[in-house]
């Protein structure tokens, strides 16, 4: 049997950081929102219904993972996403969590109880 190689903790924590900032719902909505192009604070947190305060903590956040990036104009502040890459890896697990939902339907639509009257 192959030797499997094991992964630095290192690494692994990386990992897991850069995935841990994706288990945020808002997180998830503010990516969403800048899927259509850079939006300044004021605009996502009228989006989102939240204080600016919440939404500033979660775009600082994504923006130390390199996932954003930030410009200044005048006294507002611009995000936008850097990393496109991370639209693949949502749409990778929505693909997923579909089919697993479509499954689950079909086998809903399958079961049926017979009436014994």
């Amino acid at each position: 049997m192959p030797r499997v190689k094991t992964v630095p903790q290192e690494v692994v924590q990386q990992v897991s950081e850069y995935f841990s900032i994706l288990s945020e719902p808002m997180r998830l909505r503010l990516l969403n929102l800048l899927r259509e192009g850079e939006k300044c604070v004021q605009e996502l947190v009228e989006a989102t219904e939240t204080s600016q305060a919440n939404v500033s903590k979660h775009l600082k956040v994504m923006l130390q993972a390199g996932i954003l990036s930030r410009r200044t104009e005048g006294t507002s502040a611009y995000y936008k996403v850097e990393d496109e890459l991370i639209f693949d890896l949502c749409n990778l697990v929505c693909d997923r969590l579909a089919t697993r939902i479509e499954q689950q339907a079909r086998h809903f639509r399958n079961f049926t109880v017979t009436n014994k009257g």
